[in-house]
Parts: structure tokens; sequence; C-alpha cells
């Protein structure tokens, strides 16, 4: 029996807890579906921002992402969640918690972005800015949902316009090389349609910069560094995504203004009541104390780099929580490790202003222009060689600090040393070893099997990784369940 597909939209305003679980009292204005909600341009641009909203999802970026880097060697998981113990350790099933949550919100993201880029052609009057920006945001938004599909299962699922049109949502997997296809033609069409940069009024969108950075990822997990490399020069030329002036402003209370950020989270909320923050921020803080650096992601910045001071919160260092006048010192007893991460936990200055209420502006970064600068460099060493990226490396270590002694001759241990250091923490390491081990320049489970120090309670232990079964992870048991046998486990599982 075929059915109109239901249509919530909500306002870009984030709504949080300190609790794991939401219960909010709504007001229901209406129920709508295809046939009967989007008749005006208002219908649109609320439309658009319903896709953003699910940004703002605990289990879906905020914390369940997050947790699919903690395989990595940077840091331990913590905290109390057994899904989380089984992804860092590699023991993890098609059962699995979080493996479940990536998967459900990632498609609603597809489906809603599919709904706008179908609907709009059916409005009567719309003005040509607002139908070509909310196209491109759609069908960057679409594209952004299959890429992490792509990055976390491979083989998934494509719902062609067909498909809708049918209202045929259970069919079989596509291969990776087609998601990537379906990813890039999205990206393309977005470049075409979204404006380079936007008004205060409408901050936290997704211009045709981040278009750029995204299909500039895309092209190297792709392996094709040519378009990579092209494609991020477009991006890296443009001022209106320049680096910022200092590392620190992009996880300041500032940094919703960055030109770096090219994609973010925005909206009003508290510090430790905003899924964001909370999962760094220690328990005794009034934080989960999720995600705790290792002391070999300590060890791996330089001496003079201040990058480390802006990432991790050290045993001695001070910092102001804003619950009193008192200026709080981190103590070994706030961290299994002897780290947190100190870049998402930004707290408001006891007695400021912006900080007096329960509700502030805040800007989580979810891609910045530093990640495409090192990503052209490393394309540019491996198609050119050692040296090629120089210039781009001495760019994010000059801004970094112009002590930092410039890089000559760089291959990929100073690239991979670099992307390291500048991106701790924002989910990109177990990713880049994964890609990086699949054309061997790196060893992944020579770098897991080593017994780690993880934490006290995890001395001495080794995680095994896998090929090729670890590169991706299992497709939730229930959604074969539900399909009737039409989607088939990956390999493996």
């Amino acid at each position: 029996m075929k059915t109109k597909l239901t249509i919530y939209t909500l306002l870009l305003i984030a709504i949080g807890t300190a609790s794991c679980k939401k219960d909010l009292e709504l007001d229901q204005k209406g129920v709508y579906n295809t046939d009967n909600y989007f008749k005006t341009e208002t219908d649109v641009v609320n439309g658009v921002s319903g896709i953003y909203n699910l940004l703002q999802q605990e289990d879906y970026i905020s914390h369940a992402e997050t947790t699919f880097d903690v395989a990595s060697d940077d840091y331990w998981r913590s905290g109390d969640h057994s899904e989380d113990e089984a992804i860092e350790n590699l023991t993890y099933d098609a059962s699995n918690a979080q493996v479940n949550y990536s998967w459900k919100y990632k498609y609603e993201t597809v489906n809603r972005s599919t709904n706008v880029i179908l609907s709009i052609p059916k409005i009567a009057s719309m003005s040509a800015a607002v139908k070509s920006r909310s196209l491109g945001e759609a069908y960057f938004m679409r594209a952004f949902g299959y890429w992490r599909l792509m990055l976390i299962y491979g083989d998934v699922p494509i719902i062609t316009d067909e498909d809708y049109a049918n209202l045929n949502f259970n069919v079989a997997k596509s291969t990776t090389e087609q998601v990537r296809k379906q990813i890039e033609a999205d990206l393309l069409k977005a470049i075409d349609n979204l404006p380079e940069s936007y008004g205060a009024s409408d901050r936290g969108r997704v211009s045709k910069g981040t278009a750029l950075g995204l299909l500039t990822k895309l092209y190297m997990y792709w392996e094709k560094l040519p378009e990579a490399i092209a494609t991020g020069e477009k991006l890296i030329a443009n001022s209106n995504y320049a680096l910022a002036a200092t590392y620190q402003e992009n996880f300041s209370r500032a940094n919703v203004n960055s030109t770096e950020i090219l994609m973010s989270v925005q909206g009003l909320q508290n510090v430790v009541t905003n899924d964001y923050t909370i999962y760094y921020i220690p328990r005794a803080w009034g934080g989960y104390g999720f995600s705790q650096p290792l002391q070999g992601l300590a060890n791996e910045f330089e001496a003079n780099d201040p990058r480390k001071a802006a990432t991790l919160l050290s045993v001695g260092d001070q910092i102001d929580i804003g619950d009193d006048a008192n200026i709080d010192t981190f103590t070994s007893d706030l961290s299994s490790t002897g780290f947190a991460f100190r870049k998402y936990a930004v707290f408001y200055p006891f007695g400021s202003t912006e900080g007096s209420g329960p509700d502030h502006n805040y800007a989580v970064p979810l891609m910045r222009s530093s990640d495409i600068y090192l990503l052209v460099a490393e394309a540019k060493i491996r198609t050119q060689g050692a040296g090629a990226g120089d210039a781009l490396i001495n760019q994010v270590r000059k801004r970094a600090s112009a002590s930092l002694p410039p890089v000559v001759g760089a291959g990929m241990t100073q690239l991979i040393h670099e992307r390291r250091v500048e991106l701790a923490g924002e989910g990109e390491r177990h990713q880049d070893l994964m890609r990086w081990d699949k054309v061997n320049l790196v060893n992944i489970a020579a770098i897991y099997n080593l017994p780690v120090s993880k934490a006290p309670v995890d001395q001495g232990k080794t995680v095994t990784f896998i090929r090729p079964k670890h590169y991706y992870y299992p497709i939730p048991q229930v959604e074969i369940d539900k399909s009737g046998g039409i989607l088939k486990q990956n390999p493996n599982y």
C-alpha cells in the first residue's frame, strides 16, 4: 500500500537538556505531507531548516558520529556505554546501538533533502536567490547524508527520485563506487547553486565553499588525487574561506564569524546542555567525561605548538568554568588519561554578560578550511613528490604559530603528523588511518595491535584490526530484518 510521506518542519533552534534523553512538550501545529505542505517560499525555507535540525540530534552527529573515531590511537572512549567500548575495541557487531542510531538519521537527512529537491519546482512563486540557495542546501545535505553512510557502511542503498515517486524505499545496496558518484553529482549541483557567503541573518548555512570542501574530501577517499587538488585549490584561492587569524578562534565564542569554518552546527544553548560539548567536559564540571585524549596524542605536539594548549586540558591547567568567581584547576582525578579535550569545552567566564543567561550562541565546527589545505598538500605530495605540499602545510603551521619551524621537503610522515595535531578530536584520525592503510601508506593493524595505554583500566590491551572487515561497519541487523532480505549484510559480519 502506498502512503504519502509525512513532513515535519522545525526552525533551526537547538533544544537540549543535560541528560541523555530529551522530553519535549511541543504544541502540534499540523500534520503535513508531500501533497499539502510545499506551497510557498516560506515553506521551502522551513523545509530546509528541518534538514539542518537533524544535526542537533544526540544520536546523529553530536555523539554517535564521534564514537566512530574512538578506535583511533588519539583517545580513550571513557564513559559507561558498552556500545562505545565495542567500537573502540573493534568487537562490535550488527546489533551495536551506535551502528543502529547512525543509519536512520542519515537516511532521514536524505529523505528530507530529497523532499525539498522534488518540491521546489512545484512552487509557483519564489525569488531566484532563495530558490537557488535552497536547492544548493538540499543537494549538499543529501550528499552529506550519503557521505557519512558511505564512510561508515560502504555499500548502501541509493533512494532515487523514481523510488520517491513510487514510494519505494526498500531497495538493495548500491556499490561504494555508485554511492560516490551520487555524492559527486549532488555536490556539483550544490556548488552551482550555493552562494559563496551569507549575511549575519543566514549565518550557519552551507556555502559554495562547504560543497567544495566536501567534494575535495570525497575525491581523496576516492583516490582521485588530481581532482582533489583542482577542487581544493578553488576553495583555497577564495578569501571567503581563509584560515582564521589564530587556531584558537575556531573554538571560541567568536567562531560563529570565522571564515575557516566551512560547516558547523549553530544555535542557542547552554554549554553543559549542548550535546557537542557535554561529552568532552569532565563529570565533576557537569559533563559526561567521554573521549579522553591519550598521552600519545599529547606527545605528538611539538614543544612550541600552541595547538596543544588549545586542544587539550592537561593536569595543572587553569580555566574559568563559570560556576563561581574562582579559577578552576584541571586535576588528575578529572580524567583517567590525564587529559580532556579543551577545544569543545568552551565555557563562559563567571560574571560575563554573555554567560549570565541559560542560552548562548555557539558554533561547533564540522569541517574547516585547514582540513582542505592539508588534503590538497597530501594530494600534491603523493602525485608530485616530497616538498610539493610544503607551501600549504606551512600556511597551516604559521597560522598556528610563527615560532613553528617551516617544513622543507615534507613527505607523508610530516603530512600525517600535521593532520593529527591540527584536527585532533575532530573525528578524522581513524578514517585517515584507514584510507592510508588501503593504499599502503601506513600499517593500521600494527598501529592498533600494539599494547596501548588507553587508561589504567586498559593497560596492556591490544586491539586487532582485521582487513578488510574493519574498513566498514556492519549494516544494522534491525534494518536487514525490516527489509525482508532485500538488504544484505556487509562481508565478514
